[in-house]
């Protein structure tokens, strides 16, 4: 599957389910923001991965763990939510694993009561949330010391 487009019956994203999951999802993570992306030193995980009320998901591609999204309530009574930590495996980024990745997301985030889901996203990454209902909020911005543009979509019922 490497460097393929996958017909979308093979791509798949649903809640962790389990410690395994959980480690594959943190994995997958580290891989990106630590190794490859270096946005941090040691470790990606932060406080908000210990919260009970924080959503890990997984991306499937063909049956095999391929990415991730984190997502979580930010302002309970506005409605607001926030997703963060998307991460697809480099073999499998042609595959079109992250619109189904933030689709899922925001579907969830909706099917739980939000209103509207914020994410600082990268600005190479931009055009992609664009394309995908995602309007840009305000001048870029320094992130964990990197270059983001603020976006956000409302949410569906």
């Amino acid at each position: 599957m490497t460097g393929l487009r996958v017909p979308g019956s093979l791509l798949s994203c649903r809640l962790v389910a389990g410690p395994d999951e959980l480690a594959t999802h943190h994995q997958i993570r580290h891989q990106t923001f630590v190794c490859e992306q270096q946005l941090f030193a040691e470790s990606d995980v932060d406080a908000h991965d210990a919260r009970a009320d924080v959503l890990h998901v997984l991306g499937w591609c063909g049956g095999v763990p391929a990415g991730t999204v984190r997502l979580y309530p930010l302002d309970p009574a506005a409605g607001t939510w926030q997703g963060d930590r998307l991460a697809v495996r480099p073999e499998f980024r042609a595959a079109g694993l992250g619109a189904p990745l933030v689709r899922f997301a925001v579907a969830t985030a909706g099917q739980l009561g939000g209103v509207s889901m914020l994410a600082h996203v990268q600005v190479a990454n931009e055009r992609f949330f664009s394309r995908l209902g995602w309007t840009r909020q305000g001048d870029v911005e320094l992130y964990v010391g990197r270059p983001h543009v603020l976006m956000t979509i409302s949410l569906p019922c």
